[in-house]
This record gives C-alpha cells, sequence and structure tokens, in this order.
C-alpha cells in the first residue's frame, strides 16, 4: 500500500500541521505503509506536473494551515492541477483524508472545500481531522491529542484495506455538468508528458512564439494575394528590372528577416532572382527587410541607403551605383 501526503503550508517552523503529519506517518509507516510526503512549497515551479504522482497510490492526505483564511495558494494551485491534468479514472480510486490546522479561524470550512473540491474531481473524500491551535507546544504535549492523530490514521489505513464504500456526494455531479465535452483519455505516461509540458516556463515561451511566427505569416499571405514575402520580394525585382547593354553582375543581399540571402544575377538581358547562396558575388549588400522593402516600394534607392549608412556593401563599388539603373523602383 502506498499513501501520499501532499503537504500545502509554508513549512515554517511551529507549525502544527507538520506534526500531525509525522504522527500519521510515523503510525502508516509502522503498518508497513510506504509513505511519500511531497511539500508543495518545494515543488511551487512545477507544480503541475504533481497530478502524475497520484498514479500509483492508494490513498492520499491533503493537509494544510489555515494561517489567516482559506487553504492558501499551493494547495489551491495543486488541485486545480488535478482537474487540468490529472487522471480522472484513477483519482475516483483514490481515497482522500484531509487534514487542516487553524491558527486563526477557518479549519472546518478548509476540511469542507477539501472535500467538495476532491468529490468534484470524482474522487472518495473521508471525514479527516481539524483542529484549532492556539500553542503548539501545548498541542504537541498532550497526550489525548496525540491519540485522536493516531486514531484518524488507523482508520483511514483500514478504510483503504477494506475498500470501504464511500456513499454519492451531490458535488460529483458537478464533474459531470461542466464536462460537456467527452474527455480525451490518456495513458498516465502521456497524463504525465503533458503535465511536465504545462509547467515547463521555457516550453510555452517558445510555443508562444511559434503560435506569434504562424500568425504573422499567414497574416503576411492574406495580405499578399496568397504568396509568402519572400515570393512578393522577388516578383518586384522582376517586375523592376530593366535590362543595360553588356552589363553583367552577381548581387547578394543579405536581408534580415530572410533565411537566405537574395540572389539578383544580371546577364545582359536576363535576370535570375532567387533566395540562395552564392559562392563569389560582385557586389554583397547588408540590409534590413524594412529598408529593402522602402526601397522595392519606391521610397527611397539603393544609393540613399548606402550614403546613410543604412546599408553596408563590400564589392566592386561602381557595379553598385547600377543597382538603380538596373532597377529603377518608383
Amino acid at each position: 500500500m502506498k499513501i501520499n501526503i501532499y503537504y500545502g503550508g509554508r513549512g515554517i517552523v511551529g507549525d502544527s500541521t507538520l506534526f500531525v503529519l509525522s504522527r500519521m506517518q510515523k503510525v502508516l509507516e509502522e503498518l508497513n505503509v510506504h509513505v511519500e510526503r511531497i511539500n508543495l512549497y518545494e515543488r511551487k515551479h512545477n507544480i503541475t506536473s504533481l497530478p502524475s504522482t497520484l498514479n500509483d497510490a492508494d490513498g492520499i492526505i491533503l493537509a494544510t494551515t489555515v494561517e489567516w483564511y482559506g487553504l492558501g495558494g499551493y494547495m489551491t494551485q495543486f488541485l486545480d492541477a488535478c482537474w487540468l491534468y490529472g487522471n480522472k479514472k484513477k483519482i475516483s480510486e483514490l481515497y482522500m483524508c484531509p487534514v487542516v490546522i487553524s491558527t486563526t479561524y477557518g479549519e472546518r470550512q478548509g476540511v469542507m472545500t477539501l472535500q467538495t473540491a476532491w468529490d468534484t474531481l470524482g474522487g472518495r473524500s473521508l471525514a479527516g481531522m481539524s483542529a484549532y491551535v492556539r500553542d503548539s507546544v501545548a498541542f504537541e504535549l498532550n497526550q489525548e491529542y496525540v491519540k485522536v492523530i493516531e486514531r484518524t490514521a488507523e482508520n483511514f489505513y483500514r478504510t483503504i484495506s477494506r475498500k470501504s464504500v464511500i456513499l454519492p456526494a451531490s458535488s460529483q455531479e458537478v464533474k459531470q455538468m461542466v464536462t460537456k465535452e467527452a474527455p480525451i483519455d490518456f495513458t498516465p505516461q502521456e497524463t504525465e508528458q503533458l503535465s511536465r509540458y504545462a509547467s515547463d516556463d521555457k516550453y510555452i515561451q517558445t510555443q508562444k512564439e511559434d503560435l506569434k511566427e504562424l500568425a504573422s505569416h499567414f497574416k503576411t499571405l492574406l495580405k499578399n494575394d496568397g504568396m509568402s514575402e519572400e515570393e512578393v520580394m522577388l516578383n518586384n525585382f522582376r517586375k523592376s528590372f530593366t535590362p543595360q547593354n553588356s552589363f553583367s553582375a552577381v548581387y547578394s543581399m543579405e536581408v534580415s528577416g530572410f533565411d537566405e540571402p537574395l540572389l539578383l544575377n544580371v546577364k545582359n538581358s536576363s535576370l535570375t532572382a532567387a533566395f540562395e547562396k552564392t559562392n563569389d558575388p560582385t557586389v554583397l549588400c547588408k540590409v534590413t527587410k524594412d529598408k529593402l522593402e522602402n526601397i522595392t516600394s519606391g521610397k527611397e534607392t539603393f544609393q540613399h541607403a548606402f550614403m546613410s549608412g543604412d546599408m553596408q556593401v563590400k564589392g566592386d563599388f561602381r557595379m553598385l551605383r547600377m543597382l538603380d539603373t538596373v532597377f529603377p523602383f518608383g
């Protein structure tokens, strides 16, 4: 038998919830139960991957401390992750024992919240235990309290061992009402993998950037009648090409935003325009895509871009001056 303990408090010294869990864990281990303690505050950056740890458990203890109002963020995040990424079939077989200790007010409401949440997930919730602790030292030294804690652990063990039947709760119907679409059945391995992706900030950021790039790409296609930016650029040069007698040159333009250089191979009255590399261009230019679009739209010339420093050039500068003659945009 394996029981997981999920602690949603802050782990501060003097937290009586930790004392209760230690006593319960000791009793369970004496009954040959394998107990795994998971402190949510230590796993706060990958809480969304924790529902996968439910897959090999027979029962769980959800424990937290009410220091001000409600269960606290870590436990709420974990329950949200169980709803979004948990294996619902496995959860439906799990017994849950709530443990809530309050230093102010609201321990019973806390237990009720955990029970309702687990019922809504489709699991089997038990009565559990709650307590208000004003003096942690006096609480831990009270042997009658210790016996209550130990009996709670023993009863939890018996319930799981006997697979006791739990009467249905109305909150379980919420799961059926809000889950209108047919659920996608994932294996435990697939569920764990998906939850890991969801907790990986770098992966999520990469996906957002990819989606943004795709959106920009399709927006460009719509704007240009289904043509890519590369095709539009090549068409602009082909339409503007004005052959010169006995003139040949190879222009290679490294344009930011395009993967390959723009190659313009002029041979007398013929032009070959493509996005590809060449080993020995007559003129090598470096220019931004925005600046090149300004030139092809007739807003400025190649010579002006070079003189203003917006275009870097290497090679035969006499051939550079011919660019505006061979390609008179505007």
